[in-house]
């Protein structure tokens, strides 16, 4: 984004509010604070705004969530973010979707997605801006000269002097969409309190002992419930080459810390002791293979069974074996060796800490009309719309007031 803080110069432009990083919440600050009128400059060193918007959801944009609240969120201040959200909910955020006539679906647990393209979702922030007169200027690094207010700042124009400056410049997360560490290290260089930062909502990875049994199955996504603490998650499980991924993994990863064993649960919501019970009276000639294959995959039972469980039929199977193929498929616990890092990490966990800022303005207490938004803030939402509309609600709040 550029430096952080440096010399002064003559001032080019002037602007009511200068906004670093135009990806959600950046482009959603903007154009609230160009609906109240004021002059507005929205600045990003990459060739395009909205990187981050385009590639989520599997380029469908998972743009918000109905179910969204603060317990979808973790922040060292678990109230932190109830103002903003409660000022702009999902609904504020599905009533411009639908004023642009953007069609979308619900795909599962309130998530929200374009039936198009994200890129309806980044056309619909860019068009207001414009519309409002806000300015959007991409391949455009500012540097921090000095803070006021005016705040004086350095892009590629020349000088600039603005009375709010808004960061909004996200976390560390997928470095080759552009991500940087610009927002953090402002804050360092102003002496805020800035939280450990680390890669959240992750593929973990496992130790050679015990992905090298699991290889065979890289692709293979079932249901499960992966617990990591007292967070229990209940979505898909997908083995990877180097671990484990999908949405179950990847929610218990922002839990999950170094040392600590996942522990999953391969047939979630039900008692498989009784049911392999119940078909072993039912089918007591079926194979404990195809048994499990039901629920499993074929792939996954066959690897459980080539790692110890009995390949006979149910019928040779009593009562307390069965117990322990339960506990097999329901009480397997992996150790995690690391996770795929900010490479693949879909959010950053830490932060701005939530104590330097006005939950209701974003606001820098110590550096009036300066503001911090998104996920450059010590606010992390689960997986499924939650981190998009942190991004909107932030923003919302500082294109309020600043």
């Amino acid at each position: 984004m550029g430096r952080v803080m440096g010399g002064g110069g003559r001032v080019r432009e002037q602007f009511d509010l200068v906004i670093i990083g135009g990806g959600a919440a950046g482009l959603m600050c903007g154009l609230v604070a160009g609906q109240r009128g004021r002059r507005v400059l929205v600045a990003d060193h990459a060739n395009k705004v909205g990187k981050k918007i385009l590639m989520s959801g599997g380029g469908r944009c998972n743009f918000t969530n109905m179910h969204c609240g603060p317990d979808n969120f973790l922040s060292a201040n678990p109230h932190f973010m109830k103002s903003a959200l409660s000022r702009y909910t999902p609904w504020d955020f599905i009533a411009m979707v639908e004023r642009y006539g953007i069609p979308y679906h619900e795909k599962t647990l309130g998530q929200l997605f374009c039936d198009r393209s994200s890129k309806d979702i980044l056309q619909m922030l860019v068009q207001e801006c414009r519309q409002l007169g806000v300015t959007i200027r991409t391949r455009h690094p500012l540097s921090v000269e000095q803070l006021g207010p005016p705040h004086h700042l350095h892009g590629p124009g020349g000088a600039i002097a603005c009375e709010s400056l808004v960061v909004a410049t996200g976390g560390l997360s997928i470095p080759r969409m552009g991500a940087t560490g610009f927002g953090l290290e402002l804050a360092r260089a102003l002496g805020l309190p800035v939280r450990a930062t680390r890669a959240g909502l992750v593929p973990v990875t496992l130790p050679e002992r015990e992905r090298k049994p699991l290889a065979t199955l890289s692709g293979v996504a079932l249901r499960a419930a992966v617990c990591a603490g007292s967070q229990v998650f209940r979505e898909a499980l997908l083995f990877t080459h180097r671990g484990l991924s999908g949405p179950a993994v990847l929610q218990a990863s922002s839990y999950w810390q170094p040392g600590e064993a996942l522990a999953i649960d391969l047939y979630p919501g039900g008692d498989l002791a009784d049911y392999l019970r119940q078909q072993r009276a039912a089918r007591p000639k079926r194979t404990l293979r195809n048994t499990l294959a039901a629920f499993l995959t074929r792939r996954v039972a066959a690897e459980w069974i080539r790692a110890g469980l009995p390949d006979t039929s149910l019928e040779s199977i009593g009562d307390r074996q069965l117990a322990a193929i339960a506990a097999r498929c329901q009480q397997w616990q992996v150790w995690p060796d690391g996770t795929e890092g900010y490479a693949t990490a879909e959010v950053t966990l830490g932060g701005v800490d939530t104590d330097a800022l006005s939950s209701k303005t974003m606001e820098c207490r110590r550096h009036p009309g300066l503001y911090f938004i998104g996920e450059v803030v010590d606010v992390t939402g689960h997986l499924g719309g939650h981190n998009f509309q942190w991004a909107w609600a932030s923003g919302h709040a500082a294109g309020v007031a600043a």
